[in-house]
């Protein structure tokens, strides 16, 4: 194990040393060359994270590289090189990329945008820089770009160095964090961000401190290139760039942080012998490979090494198990006189359609209220506003005198309420460690650098995996689950919030006979023995009848009956209803 930790930097180690010495053996251009070719793989890196590990497909960090070039270049040509103005230019060049990517993750991911707004977002943001420096007069040197600003004092082969050495410091740093607890959040919020949210994570702000420190790092690259080459154009901002650095990425392998790197090296360097001989046929032999690679290797060149070297960074599952160990949970408060929940005069409309009206509903500690009805009664739309505070809706919804309008649903996760979806809700690219792991985030937080040794959960949570065999499978990928384990699963993370009150939507859906009289008997433990309070959507009367304190009783959208498990069943008004239909 130790070895292992130590791998990823003494390869970096040897890969300093390798390029440290390559200059003495390179010819000129070929150290022109590679050297700007290294500076475009630290873009890469920042591509890969973003798309390849976070989902977002991104044409923007071109924009972020331009502008800190032209950063750079206008203050080293402004003030001269001197040591004091080339850190000035240095900062500034970041900082000035961060700040854009800052405007840019906040415009991309405010909430509800999706993932094709913010792949639009990218698109139109480099042609906005370019159109600028076009429009920049002699400020920004307009078409021509910028040349004869003072650079670094160094010699080609010392910026080949320099490339190098930001190069392998950015690569490493990208894999220890893909690699750390903090990394598989990437991964979690492009497989589920919605479950991310419901685990009280915050998806956006995730991608927003992404974006920003991405953008950051591709200023720095900026700089970089505008004190090896000299010169500056509005081509280092535009969409063509940022649209080769993808083709790049996927034909490297996206996911993979050093198939891009290496991918990025090989094209740009090959590209640069071959445009020159044999400028239009290179183009179309770059386009078939590119269109060859995504058909029969969607992993990219990368995916072929890693038949062979099994050590490259995944954006699937990693087989790590962490030690799995119980902790100590406080019963919740068992006074009842108080309602942890309380609805009051609910209405949700779609347009013209009413799916809920007028309801009023108080939830204690300690109480399982079962909610049915049969299909189209509004039960899962009632779940999801008592979950998110983001539902345009009339009346009001408190969580222990505390309103939830306009609340986010990881700022309700806070308030102690934890949700299951109808669907199991978990993250397919992980682990069952990874996925526990996250839903402890809010508590125990995750580290950026390592990966836990230990897994802390609630002991009804440990109960659940016991009972269901997931305790055996922690290094199990979760696409290799079955249905009723990823049931299980999602039951665990939610559970392992250490929720006031859970609300649960069919959780027994598709689970035998066995499995659902497992989750009858853990939810009776967390509401009987802990206190929890819990809302169920159920179709199964039978398991309804054997754990609910209370069933409430929905039909066209208003609350027709509320009362006992025996008043209930035995109401003439159910039977009613439900001679008129199925129910769900």
């Amino acid at each position: 194990m130790r070895l292992s930790r130590l791998a990823p930097l003494v390869a970096a180690t040897v890969a300093v040393a390798a390029l440290w010495v390559a200059p003495l053996f390179l010819d000129p251009f070929a150290v022109n060359v590679l050297t700007r070719s290294m500076i475009y793989a630290v873009l890469a890196v920042t591509v890969d994270l973003l798309w390849g590990f976070m989902g977002i497909l991104t044409f923007g960090q071109a924009a972020f590289f331009g502008v800190g070039a032209y950063a750079a270049a206008m203050m080293l040509g402004r003030f001269g090189g001197a040591p004091e103005w080339i850190a000035a230019a240095l900062g500034v060049a970041v900082a000035a990329s961060t700040l854009l990517g800052l405007a840019v993750g906040w415009l991309s991911f405010y909430h509800r945008s999706t993932a094709l707004y913010a792949s639009v977002i990218s698109l139109v943001f480099p042609i906005v820089v370019t159109q600028l420096i076009y429009s920049g007069g002699e400020l920004t040197g307009s078409s021509s770009g910028l040349v004869g600003f003072d650079v670094l004092p160094f010699e080609p082969a010392g910026f080949f160095r320099l490339a190098a050495m930001v190069l392998v410091a950015v690569t490493l740093a990208a894999w220890v964090f893909v690699r750390s607890d903090a990394g598989r959040a990437l991964v979690a919020v492009r497989d589920n961000d919605a479950r991310c949210a419901y685990l009280g994570l915050n998806p956006k702000r995730l991608q927003i401190l992404m974006t920003t420190v991405l953008a950051g790092v591709a200023g720095l690259a900026g700089f970089m290139f505008a004190n090896a080459s000299g010169v500056v154009a509005p081509e280092n901002a535009g969409f063509l760039f940022g649209t080769e650095l993808v083709i790049w990425v996927a034909l490297g392998g996206r996911g993979t942080l050093l198939g891009p790197v290496v991918g990025t090296v090989a094209i740009d360097y090959l590209a640069a012998n071959l445009s020159g001989n044999l400028p239009f046929l290179w183009q179309l032999l770059l386009g078939a490979t590119f269109v060859a690679v995504i058909i029969l290797l969607p992993g990219g060149l990368a995916e072929l090494a890693s038949r062979v070297v099994g050590w490259l960074p995944s954006r699937r599952a990693e087989g790590f198990a962490p030690t799995l160990r119980a902790r100590a949970s406080l019963p919740a408060s068992r006074d009842y006189a108080d309602p942890l929940l309380k609805v009051s005069g609910l209405a949700k409309s779609y347009g013209s359609l009413t799916v809920l009206e007028n309801i009023d509903l108080e939830v204690r500690p300690g109480e399982l209220v079962s909610l049915v009805g049969p299909n189209g009664a509004g039960k899962t739309t009632l779940m999801r506003c008592l979950s998110d505070g983001t539902e345009p809706i009339k009346g009001e919804i408190a969580i222990d005198g505390s309103s939830t309008a306009g609340l986010t649903p990881n700022r309700i996760v806070a308030l102690g309420i934890g949700r299951k979806f109808q669907v199991a809700s978990v993250f397919e690219s992980l682990t069952v460690a990874d996925c526990l792991l996250l839903a402890r985030a809010s508590h125990d937080g995750l580290s950026p650098v390592g990966r836990a040794q230990a897994l802390s959960l609630p002991q009804a949570a440990i109960d659940v995996m016991r009972m269901t065999g997931l305790d055996r499978m922690l290094a199990s990928p979760v696409h290799l689950l079955s249905h009723g384990q990823k049931q299980a699963l999602e039951l665990s993370m939610v559970v392992a919030l250490e929720p006031r009150m859970i609300l649960l939507d069919e959780p027994t859906a598709g689970l035998t006979k066995a499995e659902r009289t497992t989750i009858g008997t853990v939810l009776r433990t967390l509401t009987g023995e802990l206190g929890i309070a819990a809302v169920l959507v159920e179709h199964d009367l039978d398991f309804v009848r054997q754990i609910s304190s209370r069933i409430v009783v929905l039909h066209q959208g208003r609350l027709v009956l509320d009362g006992t498990v025996d008043e209930v069943v035995n109401s003439e008004t159910v039977k009613t209803i439900y001679s008129g239909g199925g129910h769900d």
